[in-house]
């Protein structure tokens, strides 16, 4: 990536932050507000996407894309990609939007669906990397599919784990119960839930 794109794309963030932030502030409709990660989850996500070398992530909550440009920009540089679902029509809008001016549309594939339909029809093992941003008491109904399709090694991450502490725990029982699974909380962010699968 040249100079002048990296910058385009720090600058593209820098505003989606701003209007994060700003529309957020706006309104107390749950739909209608983007609920971004920070700007340090998102480096935190970069970092490791490279160190894990992992070329098929998921993303469950696009929102409007911008966790999902953290991601698809460390995926392009190992030459991976991201698949991420969506199920509010307006805000799929505002991420392929934002994803073709941050030249990373290639990258990415959205799926607009329900994500507990999408995992029950991936493959065993389809995903190294599996980021988790959506509705929260959900997540352990949705365990079991989460488990299957990560693969041996593969690493699961769940934003809002101290923010969101009290809806997070029924899910974190589950994964700390699941010996195929190592796990750890990292006070990045509004905390972020770390889960290893086992390798084979």
């Amino acid at each position: 990536m040249t100079l002048d794109a990296s910058g385009a794309l720090e600058a593209l963030k820098a505003e989606l932050e701003r209007f994060g932030q700003a529309n957020d502030a706006g309104t107390t409709e749950r739909p209608r507000r983007m609920l971004n990660i920070t700007r340090d989850t998102g480096e935190f996500l970069s970092v490791l996407v490279r160190a894990t070398g992992a070329r098929r992530i998921l993303e469950i909550g696009t929102s409007n894309g911008y966790s999902t440009l953290w991601l698809a920009e460390a995926a392009r540089e190992i030459g991976g990609a991201v698949t991420t679902v969506e199920r509010a029509e307006y805000k799929i809008g505002l991420a392929l939007a934002n994803f073709e001016r941050a030249a990373l549309a290639p990258f990415i594939s959205l799926v607009h669906d329900d994500a507990g339909h999408l995992l029950q029809r991936s493959e065993y093992h389809a995903y190294d990397f599996v980021f988790l941003d959506s509705e929260r008491p959900a997540y352990p109904a949705w365990w079991p599919d989460l488990a299957r399709v990560l693969r041996p090694g593969g690493l699961l991450v769940a934003d809002n784990a101290t923010s969101h502490a009290g809806q997070m725990a029924p899910f974190v029982a589950l994964v700390k119960a699941d010996p195929e699974f190592t796990s750890c909380l990292v006070p990045v962010g509004n905390g972020e839930f770390l889960a290893v699968k086992a390798p084979a």
